[in-house]
């Protein structure tokens, strides 16, 4: 039988050093991304090293929060603020960075442009960059 109080202790004491659980912010991303450069300085990244397991499984986790925090490519920024919305399980009514539910309305709708303040709240919000809440300006056409 599982001594699961001093599993736990020691399972505790690793993951201060290594965080081994789902990554859900971005503070605990810049943790887990220290760790894993930090074994891999190390020696660890090498497949025979005891700890070879220990980083594939960090990388992993490192992974899975980058893929669901990855902004899609060449996105507009309604687009942008509809993922960033699914991804925070969030609805019209709650973006207060914006305004009330008719003004996010409006700008999902793209009869509205976000305005700076509003960008300016949505990167705080979500920790993003505010260049990707702006509106992209066209290709140039080739010169003659």
């Amino acid at each position: 039988m599982l001594a699961v109080k001093e599993l736990t202790r020691h399972y505790e004491a690793l993951c201060e050093q290594v965080p081994l659980r789902p990554i859900r912010t971005r503070t605990h991303y810049r943790q887990a991304v220290r760790a894993l450069n930090e074994l891999l300085d190390a020696g660890a990244g090498d497949e025979y090293h005891p700890l070879a397991d220990l980083v594939a499984t960090l990388g992993e986790l490192i992974g899975d929060y980058e893929d669901a925090h990855r902004l899609p490519e060449g996105s507009d920024p309604v687009g942008v603020l509809r993922f960033l919305m699914q991804q925070h399980g969030l609805t019209q009514s709650g973006l207060p960075e914006i305004g009330s539910q008719g003004v996010v309305s409006e700008v999902l709708s793209g009869r509205r442009a976000l305005n700076v303040r509003q960008i300016d709240a949505l990167a705080r919000r979500f920790a993003v960059s505010p260049a990707v809440f702006m509106p992209r300006a066209p290709a140039a056409q080739g010169r003659r």
